[in-house]
């Protein structure tokens, strides 16, 4: 009888010897739950795999990102499972984790209906609940075509083995095939199968918490020229405090739209008129946007910025030139025949700000040139993407270009950064991390030691601001690598907001020169930095970051003037007038509701201070104040609710 043989592993930094066949829950005595999956050298595996000779092993966690990606992938197995026993004719198409959850699609003959996701989602249930097991086993091409005859989208992906997209990948990304087996627990009989790589959860039960959330229609692996498959999304979690938590934040997610909130405080709309991604202003959300873009502008002309203003429209070889039209074509509306030429609307500014300094001789002594407008452009958003003010296709960037030599770069990015780190500080951001794109290996121009320098340049000034930063590989645009300043919101989602790209390319491109200190001409090194990113994408974070109850500084009302009794309301028109003196933007509610309906109307604007007047308070040269939260403070003097009004407004402080 020959002996089993021995195997040396490494666990938690130590050396241990195993018995051959030891799996990796074994090894990690991993109770599949808290720990649903190992790595071994860096590859994530089935718990119920052997060890191997020399496997430097650790745990993962079901909390871990890896671990909710793989509880959240075997849900989806449950769910196609249910699918496929409820509707028999479905076909599969792909089923992978995504952020917060999973989808699979389906082909269906008819959309999934709101009851069939509850059939579905119980089902599924009574699945995890039977504890079937996950059961991986390699396959040949000709064998996984032979048991998935009757699924053609499987079939179409057994053919990219090895090449396939990242949400594919989840399939077939590998250069092996794998199956895995849904088994019953007590008789091993198959209950179900998919073409995968895994890993999996040991078992069902294994899931502890997951919830199916919406349906609706997607284009198979996400051309339009292929079928449209019916996707069922959802969510999981590795406990059902967790998903709690989600859930509720989802809640407050769905208070905090700003889609709803704009029509609720009539501050914005998206007429079908004038097309989607278009948006238009109304009178209060105008004011809203032009205190933003006055307080900007104050903050550049301290800070060194020369304002300037360019068209909307360019002729093409402006883009040529820039590279827009080999590298961004796809984000441009098409281009307009005037008078024999091509025009363009313009998607981005940079190319006409390099225009501006290249009309004249430049010296080091204008540098660093500091070049800021309010540019609207325009892109060419696909439909599905467009989603109120956060991706439209006209939007105004508070963007500026600066100009500087290779020796100023540095100073001028730290300062750069502080700059706009603070000013988002001002709206009420507080909240940041770094994230730092790279190059893409295949849209890029310029060399690869100037892109080294750039990237390694701005990684030494991201670091410098002693806050977390996150890597963004391929992400950067054709002509340089950039910083994204990220900040999480009041219920900690996070929004990209500033970008700062630093640019030896088109300075290039556009033969860009200064007279440097001996004569000589130079090429200046070029910054590109939007703050807000744009105006209306800005817009919307801020409505939801503060649920519509803006700081009184931003609110399109400040103060609303309450009489108890229409003969207080001349009292309180007078009040108004010494306020509007202040600068404060006050109203008189002067109708015919009872007082107690002008409260309510007054916070469901979201108005931040109400000043309410009867006869006693007439009398003291007072009134009582009001506050949004329904604090109130009685007989205060007018001139003392005013400046009170007015130092909260100057200081841009929440109430």
């Amino acid at each position: 009888m020959s002996a089993v043989p021995e195997l040396r592993i490494t666990l938690a930094g130590a050396v241990r010897v195993v018995a051959g066949g030891t799996t990796y829950g074994e090894a990690l005595e991993a109770d599949g739950r808290s720990v649903v999956a190992a790595r071994a050298n860096g590859e994530l595996k089935d718990l119920a795999a052997p060890v191997a000779e020399g496997d430097v092993i650790e745990p993962v966690p079901a909390g871990s990102p890896d671990g909710r990606a793989i509880v959240r992938h075997s849900t989806a197995h449950v769910m196609a499972q249910a699918v496929q026993e409820i509707f028999p004719e479905a076909r599969l198409g792909i089923g992978p984790p995504v952020e917060n959850g999973f989808y699979y699609d389906f082909d269906v003959k008819e959309p999934f209906t709101p009851d069939d996701l509850k059939r579905v989602e119980k089902r599924m249930r009574e699945i995890v609940k039977q504890g079937q097991l996950f059961s991986r086993r390699p396959v040949s091409d000709e064998q996984a075509a032979e048991e998935l005859a009757s699924e053609p989208y499987k079939l179409e992906l057994i053919g990219l083995k090895g090449g396939a997209a990242d949400e594919e990948s989840v399939e077939v990304g590998g250069g092996e095939l794998t199956i895995y087996d849904n088994l019953d627990a007590k008789t091993g009989e198959l209950r179900w199968k998919d073409l995968c790589r895994g890993p999996h959860v040991p078992t069902t039960r294994s899931i502890p918490a997951f919830k199916l959330m919406r349906s609706g229609g997607a284009y198979w692996r996400g051309s339009e020229k292929n079928p449209q498959l019916q996707r069922i999304y959802g969510t999981a979690w590795e406990s059902r405090e967790k998903q709690d938590e989600y859930l509720h934040l989802l809640e407050e997610a769905e208070k905090r739209d700003h889609r709803k909130l704009g029509a609720e405080l009539d501050l914005f709309s998206f007429p079908d008129e004038l097309g989607s991604g278009l948006p238009v202003f109304h009178p209060k959300g105008g004011v809203i946007r032009r205190v933003m873009e006055d307080y900007s502008r104050k903050r550049h002309e301290e800070a060194g910025y020369s304002f300037v203003n360019t068209p909307h429209i360019t002729k093409e070889g402006l883009y040529k030139l820039s590279g827009h039209l080999d590298w961004y074509a796809d984000g441009m509306f098409p281009p307009m025949e005037l008078e024999g030429a091509k025009y363009y609307l313009k998607p981005m500014n940079c190319p006409m700000h390099n225009l501006i300094f290249r009309s004249r001789g430049r010296s080091y002594r204008e540098l660093p040139l500091r070049l800021f407008e309010f540019g609207t452009v325009y892109r060419y958003e696909k439909s599905g993407v467009v989603h109120g003010l956060t991706r439209v296709r006209g939007l105004t960037q508070d963007d500026a270009h600066i100009y500087c030599t290779r020796e100023q770069m540095r100073d001028e990015l730290k300062s750069l950064l502080r700059f706009v780190l603070d000013l988002l500080r001002d709206y009420g951001l507080e909240d940041f991390y770094l994230e730092l794109s790279t190059k893409d290996p295949v849209k890029f121009v310029g060399s690869d030691e100037d892109w080294e320098e750039a990237t390694e340049t701005l990684r030494e000034v991201a670091e410098s601001e002693k806050l977390e930063l996150v890597l963004d590989p391929g992400g950067a645009a054709f002509y340089g690598p950039k910083i994204s300043v990220q900040a999480r919101d009041a219920i900690g989602r996070t929004w990209q907001m500033s970008t700062i790209q630093l640019d030896f390319n088109l300075p290039q491109l556009f033969d860009l020169e200064y007279q440097a200190t001996g004569g000589s001409r130079q090429q200046p090194v070029m910054i590109h930095r939007a703050l807000f990113g744009s105006i209306e994408r800005f817009f919307g974070v801020l409505v939801e970051h503060y649920a519509g109850a803006f700081p009184p500084w931003l609110a399109p009302v400040q103060v609303v003037g309450i009489p108890i009794a229409e003969a207080h309301a001349p009292y309180l028109q007078d009040l108004a007038k010494k306020a509007r003196e202040r600068g404060i933007r006050i109203e008189v509610d002067a109708s015919d509701d009872r007082m107690q309906k002008k409260i309510r109307n007054a916070q469901r604007s979201k108005v931040p201070f109400m000043l309410l007047a009867g006869d006693d308070d007439i009398a003291n040269g007072a009134v009582s104040f009001r506050f949004r939260n329904g604090e109130q403070k009685n007989g205060v003097p007018v001139d003392e609710a005013i400046a009170e009004i007015a130092d909260a407004i100057e200081r841009r402080v929440q109430v």
